[in-house]
């Protein structure tokens, strides 16, 4: 776990810390508070305002912990801290112009999410417009599309099975993706500088492809040999990796370098940029 690192709102301080098993980003709430309420004792107004929540029956307030961050003193003390879901329902309950934001986001990614599930082309189009405005080539977009579409037939052959959403899903990713690429998904997001940040989308076009791959094996084997257990569904995830680790070696043998790289998605889009603006001289000469 990576704590005390300071995050700017609105020129205001707050502590948050990144709780690595969790895979989550966690925030000072009296830090919110006091930055949104600029009210002079930030404590007391979050103490005041837990008891209500408590007294609600928000499970919100209930779920949150402690963890110790830096004081004003530079001591460690224990402080309430909330992930970004429970963040954004105890800013709901603030009553401040600073918060009007954070609501009028809330209500709009609502109102979103409404219209994919009666139009589910919808949430395709979002997502290619997400990735277009984020840099990424239209050739890299087709494909992590696409590498959508065979994650959702994995999972539902794994719903099939029995798998339960969650940690069980997360074994068997990790199994196919230490089978095909020697790494598991934590281990491979270190590789590549990454916290929260989704995986699949700072892959290359070719890491892509052969994760693809993995998937899309471990489905089709899946539907023929139809595991029972979990640990025969393990053992089918390792197959499926496995052969996509074959492909790997195959592309490395041909090319004479490694199929992996560290670099993220920021740096591949430099890359990339790079390598047209050198064709863009080029041809201007």
């Amino acid at each position: 776990m990576g704590n005390d690192k300071i995050q700017l709102f609105e020129n205001q301080p707050i502590r948050t810390a990144w709780v690595e098993d969790e895979e989550e980003w966690y925030f000072s709430v009296v830090d919110v508070v006091g930055a949104l309420t600029e009210s002079a004792d930030a404590t007391a107004y979050w103490r005041k305002l837990k008891q209500r929540l408590k007294e609600e029956g928000n499970q919100t307030v209930t779920n949150c912990h402690g963890l110790k961050m830096t004081a004003q003193d530079g001591k460690k003390r224990l402080t309430d801290v909330a992930s970004t879901e429970q963040l954004l329902r105890i800013i709901q309950s603030i009553p401040s112009k600073k918060a009007e934001p954070f609501k009028l986001w809330l209500a709009q990614v609502g109102r979103e999410r409404i219209e994919e599930v009666i139009d589910p082309e919808l949430t395709i189009e979002r997502a290619l417009e997400t990735y277009a405005k984020k840099g990424y080539s239209r050739e890299w977009i087709n494909q992590r599309l696409q590498a959508i579409q065979v994650r959702k037939e994995l999972t539902d052959e794994w719903d099939k099975r029995g798998v339960k959403k969650g940690v069980e899903y997360a074994i068997l990713t990790d199994e196919i993706t230490k089978a095909w690429s020697g790494m598991t998904t934590r281990q491979y997001k270190n590789l590549k500088g990454l916290k929260k940040e989704n995986l699949k989308d700072n892959m290359s076009t070719l890491e892509l492809v052969l994760n693809m791959l993995a998937e899309a094996t471990t489905a089709e084997i899946s539907k023929e040999k139809k595991p029972e257990t979990f640990e025969d569904n393990r053992i089918v995830a390792n197959e499926g990796g496995a052969a996509a680790g074959e492909a790997r070696a195959a592309v490395e043998k041909r090319t004479g370098k490694p199929v992996i790289t560290s670099k993220n998605a920021n740096e591949l889009q430099n890359l990339v940029t790079g390598l047209i603006e050198d064709v863009g001289k080029h041809n201007n000469n």
